[in-house]
């Protein structure tokens, strides 16, 4: 007689409305027909399989058959949504083996450089979801102790290399990026515009914010869609030399945003993490020039001009190996930008600048100016010394702002909540002074307690900045917000530590670094 094989129980797939964040998590009822569960008590994960697909996932076990039934499998959103097979369709439940490149991790906590080959697993292993947090962790933990230049060079290389890979067929592609950390400076949404009316091509894909109250792409979300695909980004670049968008949904280096969840909530931020992590999204991007942007601030990322330079090193480095033409300018970090702090104001400041309104910040002008200015220089019809003036001219005659709306109706339009929260408190200088310091990490979280960028109307409205006169009583900013919750949590945490420093008139605070 013929051995026959056994035929694995399968599960029926039910979709739990639970947000499980990045981890996949699959639920089975602890009186499951088809599984023994306590099989599965040894084992963390579970691998998840179709005729045509696999997921891994952590299991959990439950009591509630409301949830889950007997003869079910439920999988958590996240979950759900990348497997992409539909409820009610049948999947095999087996425990999952450690992927192998696990033992390059531990290897690397052992103090061992580790091979390209064993990044690129690694990494591979990372966008596929085959790695828990804690997983992650250790990975990032033991890289942050020490990297080399060759693991370096390969993180990048496997990061860039793990999503979309887009390829342009002009000589000049053109890009810029600041490595964040300071409320409201919002240049990239005016830099394109400039940029682009000029006619160099700049595909800016931005990030969502994580710990910050914006990112670039929360707050072009005000004014148009952000959400394209790789297609339709090409079709707006095609259009209008440029455009400004999420780049999460064409999916560039993926690895990087799994790394990034677990790297803020431990304050991992490592040089060379850091520039891995950018880098990897310009080489996918097809960036051939590259501005950096790196403020500099005692509450910035960055706080010393010599901890800027041996960045700025590392960036050369990384550019020159991957042929990407690198410049980085160290600008002022020890303050806000523009006058917003949050999407909607943001976006209201930006629009400001670009219509030359006569209420525009200052300082979000001129320093867009100056960010535009290098990246006009890359255009080899262009005079040298002439892109400031070029910017000046494409921004005063409103050509740059014919460009933005250009850009938003290619785009399409926003459709997100645009109003600015109703619920207002102004937040008051507690003497007469100076403002001699601002705590941009200080005003970050608070307009996150506010309830940006959930909110995209909730944040904070500056309006003293470093070097103002102020009266005890006068408004420093203003904090605004949707919930009421959220606003008393952010207005008591704003008069425990308002974030400015306030000395006596007599002594004047220094003045503007480069």
């Amino acid at each position: 007689m013929n051995a026959v094989t056994p035929t694995r129980p399968k599960l029926k797939i039910r979709r739990v409305d639970l947000d499980t964040g990045r981890e996949n998590v699959a639920v089975i009822s602890r009186r499951s027909r088809a599984l023994r569960p306590e099989v599965f008590r040894g084992f963390s994960r579970v691998e998840l399989r179709t005729d045509s697909k696999e997921l891994l996932a952590t299991l959990l076990l439950t009591d509630d058959d409301l949830l889950v039934g007997p003869d079910e499998l439920g999988l958590a959103d996240p979950a759900f949504r990348r497997f992409g097979e539909p409820a009610g369709s049948y999947v095999t439940v087996n425990p999952a083996q450690q992927p192998n490149s696990l033992d390059a991790v531990r290897a690397k906590i052992q103090g061992h450089s580790l091979s390209d080959a064993d990044i690129h697993a690694i990494i591979d292993d990372v966008a596929h979801y085959r790695y828990s947090d804690m997983e992650i962790a250790a990975f990032l933990i033991s890289s942050a102790s020490f990297m080399t230049s060759s693991e370096l060079l390969a993180l990048a290389q496997a990061m860039a290399q793990a999503g979309t890979q887009i390829k342009w067929d002009k000589p000049v592609i053109v890009d810029k990026h600041c490595i964040g950390g300071i409320p409201g400076n919002r240049t990239s949404m005016i830099v394109v515009p400039i940029v682009a009316a000029h006619g160099l091509t700049i595909p800016k894909t931005s990030s969502r914010a994580i710990t910050s109250p914006a990112g670039t792409a929360d707050t072009m979300e005000v004014l148009a869609r952000v959400d394209l695909k790789v297609d339709e980004m090409k079709e707006v670049v095609a259009a209008c030399h440029g455009c400004l968008i999420w780049g999460g949904h064409v999916n560039l280096s993926p690895a990087d945003d799994v790394l990034i969840s677990v790297e803020r909530p431990l304050s991992i931020d490592t040089r060379e993490q850091m520039v891995a992590s950018i880098m990897s999204k310009k080489i996918a991007a097809g960036s051939t020039h590259l501005l950096i942007d790196l403020p500099v601030g005692p509450a910035a990322k960055v706080t010393t001009t010599m901890e800027a330079l041996r960045l700025k090193k590392l960036f050369e480095f990384v550019g020159d190996h991957f042929g990407i033409s690198i410049e980085v300018v160290m600008t002022d970090g020890r303050q806000p930008i523009g006058n917003g702090i949050g999407p909607v104001l943001e976006a209201h400041d930006v629009m400001a600048v670009l219509s030359n309104d006569g209420d525009a910040p200052r300082d979000l002008r001129e320093k867009s100016l100056r960010l535009a200015a290098h990246l006009l220089e890359y255009d080899p019809e262009l005079r040298g010394g002439t892109g400031y003036a070029r910017a000046r001219e494409l921004l005063d005659n409103g050509a740059a702002l014919r460009q933005m709306e250009k850009l938003i109706d290619a785009q399409g339009p926003s459709t997100c909540r645009t109003d600015l929260g109703d619920l207002t408190t102004d937040i008051a200088a507690s003497a007469d002074g100076i403002v001699s310091s601002i705590n941009c990490l200080r005003l970050n979280r608070l307009a996150r307690i506010a309830g940006a960028p959930i909110d995209k109307g909730a944040g904070i409205k500056v309006f003293k900045k470093i070097g103002d006169r102020v009266e005890r009583g006068e408004p420093l900013y203003r904090i605004h917000s949707f919930d009421h919750a959220e606003h008393d949590l952010a207005v008591g945490a704003a008069r425990s530590e308002n974030g400015y420093v306030i000395q006596d008139a007599m002594s004047e605070p220094d003045g503007p670094q480069a």
